[in-house]
């Protein structure tokens, strides 16, 4: 069966990062994460105490460097196993460990600026909170997007208002489309991340939280699985309450169906968690992550369905 799905030369149904950067820059790009030892500001105090529930001791950087490594050395470690793969592959460095724009912007330059002066590195994606851009930060991304492929990745998680209480996520919906609006009126392409599965959500809440995120100025968009780690507050909430944890096929059906209800330019740089295993406690069949790749795939095969359908 051919492949309905303009934005793609292969099987896939959705607009993939592999295909984007491809066809933007002519060449494979690596993404090399790094931890540049940034805190955040929903862990120290300034708006909130603990962090989000689901987050690990490591701030979302479980595949970022190691801390104790500087951050050339960090880069050089990853750049050095591609190379042998894709010898004249393009590379972005990935700020990816916590809130990685919570600190005065002398400092940023610095940390930034260090990863842009390595050979071959064509962009930078940089992970932070909607409520952790200054002003003048702002005006330095400005600056920096015009150097170089600039990224800014923000976490929402979901639109609704209980649940992010629930998370903890200590920041607004109007903080967070607000900033959106900020950061594209300077030319800065952004990337949103959201979780399937939050406690309590239903499937219907989930794809709202798509639908919301059609109608912004986004360029792309990463799907995480609501993974239980160790040592989190959510491994507490989950053993006490023991919330509904979805199924594999309850999560493939629900992706499949927030695909079907996104813009086809939309890139999707993520579409399911990628936990370190041995930190898991549900759901297990996460560790699989290729499974779930495949599965989704060919369930989208199956349905002749592809992203943005419902849109036509």
């Amino acid at each position: 069966m051919n492949n309905p799905f303009i934005y793609s030369d292969n099987n896939k149904r959705y607009h993939t990062l592999d295909y984007f950067y491809k066809h933007k820059f002519g060449s494979k790009v690596c993404k090399i994460s790094l931890n540049a030892g940034f805190s955040c500001p929903n862990m120290d105090g300034t708006v909130g105490y603990g962090g989000c529930i689901y987050c690990s001791a490591l701030g979302s950087g479980e595949f970022a460097g190691n801390i104790k490594d500087n951050l050339l050395k960090q880069f050089d470690d990853v750049k050095k196993i591609y190379e042998k793969k894709w010898p004249s592959a393009k590379y972005i460095g990935y700020f990816q460990a916590r809130t990685n724009t919570y600190a005065p912007v002398k400092k940023l330059k610095k940390i930034y600026e260090t990863i842009l002066e390595n050979k071959d590195v064509i962009g930078l994606n940089i992970a932070t909170r909607p409520d952790s851009i200054s002003d003048e930060c702002l005006d330095y991304l400005e600056e920096l997007n015009k150097k170089t492929y600039l990224t800014i990745e923000l976490g929402l998680q979901t639109i609704h208002d209980k649940t992010a209480k629930l998370i903890n996520r200590c920041c607004s919906l109007d903080t967070f489309t607000n900033m959106v609006t900020k950061l594209r009126n300077r030319n800065i392409d952004v990337v949103v991340h959201i979780i399937n599965g939050l406690p309590y959500e239903t499937k219907d809440d989930m794809i709202s939280t798509i639908k919301y995120l059609n109608n912004l100025d986004i360029q792309g968009i990463k799907i995480h699985m609501l993974s239980v780690l160790k040592n989190t507050p959510l491994e507490t909430l989950y053993k006490n309450e023991k919330f509904h944890i979805l199924s594999k096929e309850e999560y493939i059906d629900i992706v499949i169906n927030q695909l079907e209800n996104l813009r086809k330019e939309i890139v999707i740089h993520r579409i399911t968690g990628d936990p370190m295993k041995e930190d898991v406690i549900a759901p297990t069949w996460l560790i699989k992550k290729f499974c779930v790749l495949n599965d989704i795939d060919k369930r989208m095969v199956e349905k002749c369905t592809y992203q943005g359908k419902n849109l036509e």
